[in-house]
């Protein structure tokens, strides 16, 4: 296709996504299917893909967001973003209309009452129609520049309806997360094992303010616009009621829940029925919004430095500890444990919003007889991990049937298996929720030892789709590093060179890298040792296992149960795929000069580190211990070496001083 027919084609894709994503997210009334919206957008992005210098900041393809920006930089509002005075009294709101009837000397002043979202508040400037930048409110003059971010919003117009638009237009409005969004963004977290969001403000307040748009991108915000702060080349409405009919014409999405009101008594009756129906809301709201109607009366009666001397929020009173369970669901933690955690309608607890809290683990939920539907008793645990007190029985309510944990992981449809009270994923390092932490302890000094990637750089790795398993840690490439936060070539350079390295590791530091539950660094030792190669280690049974010393019931079925798994041999497979040679030990433990000989460290040690003693150990066919027995053969002992040494004296156990430990491992 020639660039002539490739301009008509793109021009004719923008038209129609912009007109379906108009219907779906403003409207509500969707034309067509997802199937056939996405494929007018793959068009279009192949297209724009073969012609970049087609691509402008308007086509909906900007909406899949940026690379990362190493900050966000200032921006400085056209208009003051002014706050709002507030009040939970309806006696105040009188008061505040006294006033107004006073400075305006008029009987009765007209008002507009709508919601006050709870959200994050915004500014969009327009440039001859063209969205070309977006603010935080910051500190009511200058805010954050979240441009990219906040074109990833589907009802923002990119571009605004009229023909011809204003020369200048600027726009405030809020930013947020729909109640159904917000929980099943936080079902998600929660079941991966991730911290989830208090409460849909922060969640969208979380997106907004990312370094990178694309992370923006997956977190389904919605904006509502409420304001015309500045209007150049157009006309402005004289009322605020008018204002919000041009928003909608511009193609804004306005929130329908708001009333033309003849005095103050009409808008105070508003907010008694908004509070009784904030809860059926799609949205957070935490009042009502107050404003003179007549932009001319605002004018007259003007603002004070930090707000409007013409609008008032009348607050709702905060919600109290008891609320209800919205629904139970499963999260998956770090180590592969399952707790249950009930989502709940957001509620105040000690000054703090709470959407969820925990259940603990499966017996906790059986006491307690918590379901889905009941209204609950919330504490927060230590002022710190909300949990759920009791149930608090409603008369007459019919109750859902009670929860059951899954029998697979919510995550990666593993096997889940019961260990007393708690319930664990066998999904290993094929579990997303397990991955991230799974990922951080590959790469850690006992195992990989890779340098040059850290916690917060596997998060921002995960959240991109960059690594959805620890083998594409050596699928990694320049370029894709490159787009990260934090590198340049040299230190991108750097790492890839310190992941190749890595790749002949020995096998007692492979087998720990894979995180096996219960399995630590002795034990992979032991496996090593025993087996000499990772399909053998692999291929044991559990009474094989348990018949090694020291390898009880409980990590012989963690052993079995990880290599049991598909998804786990399917990682393990790769990784080998991937140039990963697990080096055998050069010699077994029975014919190592300290085979069967257990060692205890105490003190302080000097001219060698304790882990490095402990591999010196190992590596010679011994084991290390925590606690002295009559069994222990030798007690190495530091400075100031305490107790353990003073048991060991009693026992008659060897004491070795340091020079006596080096002497011995270094077969003097």
């Amino acid at each position: 296709m020639d660039k002539r027919l490739a301009n008509s084609r793109i021009a004719e894709l923008r038209k129609r996504i912009e007109k379906h994503d108009r219907l779906y997210y403003i409207d509500n009334d969707p034309k067509i299917s997802d199937a056939a919206y996405d494929e007018l957008r793959r068009e279009l992005e192949g297209l724009e893909k073969a012609f970049p210098e087609l691509v402008t900041d308007d086509s909906p393809t900007k909406r899949v967001g940026a690379p990362p920006r190493s900050s966000l930089p200032p921006a400085e509002h056209l208009m003051p973003m002014l706050s709002l005075d507030s009040t939970t009294s309806a006696d105040e709101a009188r008061a505040f209309d006294e006033r107004l009837r006073k400075a305006l000397e008029k009987d009765s002043v007209a008002y507009t009452a709508e919601p006050k979202f709870d959200g994050l508040s915004l500014e969009l400037v327009y440039e001859n129609g063209l969205l070309t930048r977006a603010a935080t409110r910051g500190d009511g003059t200058t805010g954050e520049d979240v441009t990219p971010n906040v074109r990833t919003i589907r009802s923002v117009p990119l571009r605004l309806l009229s023909d011809p638009a204003p020369e200048l237009m600027s726009v405030r409005g809020e930013a947020l997360l729909p109640l159904n969004r917000f929980r099943e963004l936080n079902r998600r977290m929660t079941e991966r094992g991730e911290p989830g969001f208090a409460n849909p403000r922060n969640a969208a307040a979380g997106a907004l303010r990312q370094l990178d748009s694309r992370i923006t991108a997956t977190r389904p915000l919605t904006f509502f616009a409420y304001e015309i702060m500045k209007m150049e080349g157009a006309l402005s409405p004289e009322t605020h009621a008018g204002e919000l009919a041009v928003l909608t014409g511009h193609g804004f999405l306005i929130d329908y829940h708001w009333k033309e009101c003849d005095g103050i008594e009409e808008a105070i009756a508003f907010h008694a029925r908004l509070t009784d129906a904030r809860d059926e809301l799609p949205f957070e709201i935490d009042g009502v919004v107050i404003a003179v109607d007549s932009k001319r009366a605002r004018l007259a009666v003007g603002s004070r430095s930090r707000s409007p001397r013409w609008a008032l929020a009348l607050k709702f009173e905060p919600r109290k500890e008891l609320t209800d369970v919205e629904d139970i669901v499963v999260g998956v933690g770090r180590t592969g444990k399952l707790t249950p955690v009930a989502l709940l309608k957001p509620v105040d607890v000690g000054g703090v919003t709470v959407s969820r809290a925990t259940l603990h683990n499966a017996r906790d939920l059986e006491r307690k007889d918590v379901r889905p539907g009941d209204r609950v008793r919330i504490k927060r645990a230590g002022d710190v991990i909300p949990a759920v007190v009791e149930r608090i029985p409603v008369e007459g309510q019919k109750r859902k049937e009670p929860f059951a944990m899954p029998d697979v992981c919510p995550v990666c449809g593993s096997a889940v298996e019961a260990e007393g009270a708690n319930h664990y994923c066998t999904g290993g390092l094929s579990c997303p929720a397990q991955l991230k932490r799974g990922i951080m302890h590959f790469v850690s000094k006992g195992a990989f030892d890779i340098d040059g990637i850290g916690g917060r750089t596997i998060e921002s790795m995960v959240d991109l789709g960059m690594l959805d398993s620890v083998a594409d840690l050596f699928r990694l490439d320049r370029e894709r590093l490159l787009e990260l936060e934090g590198f340049a070539e040299k230190s991108a350079d750097n790492l890839l060179e310190a992941i190749e390295r890595s790749k002949d590791v020995e096998l007692a530091r492979f087998i720990y890298a894979l995180g096996i539950r219960n399995v630590g660094e002795h034990v992979a030792g032991l496996l090593a040792m025993q087996y000499g190669s990772l399909d053998a280690a692999a291929a044991a049974t559990e009474e094989e296992l348990t018949g090694i010393h020291e390898i009880g019931p409980e990590v012989a079925a963690s052993v079995t149960g990880f290599f049991a798994n598909e998804r786990n041999r399917g990682t393990v497979k790769d990784l080998i795929a991937q140039g990963v040679s697990p080096r055998p030990p050069e010699k077994m433990t029975a014919d190592l000069p300290l085979a069967g000989k257990t060692f205890v460290f105490t003190g302080t040690l000097e001219a060698i580190t304790r882990n490095e003693a402990k591999r010196r150990v190992q590596g010679l066919g011994g084991r290390v211990s925590s606690s002295v027995s009559a069994k222990t053969d030798y007690v190495v002992a530091g400075n100031d070496p305490g107790s353990k040494y003073e048991k060991a004296v009693r026992l008659c156990v060897t004491v070795l001083s340091i020079d006596d430990f080096l002497s011995l491992v270094e077969g003097d």
